[in-house]
């Protein structure tokens, strides 16, 4: 058992029976389970606008080399410069050189995984840049000394009276103050921040093939602040966020929307396609574009696998998995949580250290049913599980002990062997994990086969 998987086991066991933060979940998620519907009801089709999108990821995937030179010369025409990082490290250097050249001190930042993937706030605080988490729920995470709970909304697990301690504990603030107080403190404090900021960085929802643009989705307004106020504007970017079109967009924001927050369409929805041009006078200096593979290309060569870059980050499979609900996002410990975290994460790091999050499923299949691009996740789970086994992550004796299995359950007499206390002991005695949090189990004194002959005979 790898050090990841014992670390799991450990926060999961506890994180389950903690009656508190069930409570704040299902209060969040169930608050979100009544939008959704109402989001839902602008499309005439929902499952064929959901095929539709998936039909578009597909054609962006398949053709994604040539896709992401089509985004760069677009891109490059306006005025901005792309970098190519193939892994975490590549992206952090030239995100450290750049702020190097422009003498950064102060650097403002909007809610972005991938910069969570790379661990970009922990470096720049290594370079002695100060950088502001400008989405209030980063900021809240930021505040506390936590990494995002979920992918959509990243504090999540906290109630407004969580909250409020946090900022009194922070900040000095009263802590009775109510949300909209809070929220009122916490622009204050960011709104002075945009002002110092030599440079803004971004994440993008979309990247655009045909106009060379990089697209934002947003209720806060954060993002289109950190890309146009500070002089230097930094995009990194993972490449499966690739869309053909522009009029993809009419698609992909909407089904986005619903499925992330129960919107018809998100507050603010922004198209960036280089700095500030000739005559205008709002936009950064300069615009860099990092176009990240950290991993991705090893889920593009695997032929089953690659469905899941087609995955938009609307966190709709994380609010629909049990066991997320109950465990919660820390408990995985990567990036990525949930049913699509626990599908990528092997891939984007390591199978044999890592295998043990497509274990964390029940297999239920509501993460599939209620993906906005129909990716078949719990097939996926599957087929890291079949993976890990293939490249030899399994130890000795539980190849053995499925492989008794395996004969026991082709061949009906053994199954019927041994009497119900033999099959009780080994159950109850000699597989110890099954009753740390379970009664014992009892088997029937006789196997329905059995039952079945005893009143039918051999028809």
């Amino acid at each position: 058992m790898s050090e990841h998987s014992q670390s799991f086991m450990a926060k999961s066991t506890v994180k389950a029976a903690d009656k508190e933060h069930r409570r704040k979940i299902n209060f969040n998620i169930g608050k979100y389970n009544a939008v959704v519907p109402k989001g839902k009801k602008q499309f005439s089709d929902v499952n064929l606008a959901r095929e539709k999108a998936k039909n578009l990821k597909w054609k962006s995937i398949a053709n994604l080399d040539k896709q992401l030179e089509d985004f760069e010369a677009a891109i490059i025409k306006r005025g901005a410069k792309v970098i190519w990082a193939e892994d975490a490290q590549q992206a952090l250097d030239e995100i450290g050189k750049i702020c190097a050249e422009k003498n950064c001190k102060t650097l403002v930042k909007s809610k972005s995984m991938v910069t969570e993937e790379i661990h970009l706030n922990d470096f720049l605080e290594k370079q002695g840049i100060e950088s502001i988490e400008t989405d209030l729920g980063e900021y809240i995470q930021q505040l506390d000394g936590e990494p995002p709970y979920h992918i959509v909304t990243p504090a999540m697990h906290k109630s407004k009276e969580d909250v409020a301690k946090l900022f009194a504990e922070k900040l000095g603030t009263d802590p009775k103050l109510t949300p909209e107080q809070l929220t009122l403190v916490a622009r204050h404090i960011l709104r002075e921040k945009y002002v110092q900021a030599e440079v803004g960085i971004t994440g993008a929802n979309f990247i655009i093939a045909d106009i060379g643009g990089i697209a934002v989705t947003e209720n806060e307004g954060n993002a289109r602040l950190s890309c146009s106020m500070p002089k230097t504007h930094i995009v990194v970017v993972g490449i499966e966020k690739m869309i053909p079109s522009i009029n993809d967009l009419a698609l992909f924001w909407p089904l986005l929307a619903t499925y992330g927050t129960g919107q018809r369409i998100t507050v603010y929805n922004t198209i960036v396609t280089g700095p500030r041009q000739p005559g205008e006078t709002d936009g950064p200096d300069e615009m860099y574009v990092i176009l990240l593979d950290n991993g991705r290309t090893n889920i593009l060569a695997n032929e089953k696998q690659r469905e899941s870059l087609y995955c938009i980050r609307c966190g709709a499979c994380l609010n629909a998995c049990p066991v997320y609900k109950n465990i919660g996002g820390h408990t995985y410990e990567s990036t990525y949580s949930g049913p699509i975290g626990s599908v990528i994460t092997p891939h984007l790091k390591e199978m044999g250290e890592w295998k043990h999050l497509s274990y964390a499923s029940s297999l239920c299949g509501n993460c599939t049913e209620v993906c906005a691009v129909k990716i078949n996740l719990h097939e996926l789970l599957l087929e890291n599980r079949h993976e890990a086994v293939e490249e030899g992550h399994s130890d000795f004796a539980e190849r053995m002990a499925w492989k008794m299995w395996k004969q026991a359950m082709l061949r009906r007499s053994m199954m019927n062997m041994g009497s119900s206390k033999i099959k009780n002991w080994v159950v109850n005695g000699l597989l110890k994990g099954w009753k740390e949090h379970r009664s014992e189990m009892e088997f029937p004194k006789k196997s329905f086969n059995q039952q079945w002959k005893d009143k039918y005979g051999d028809r």
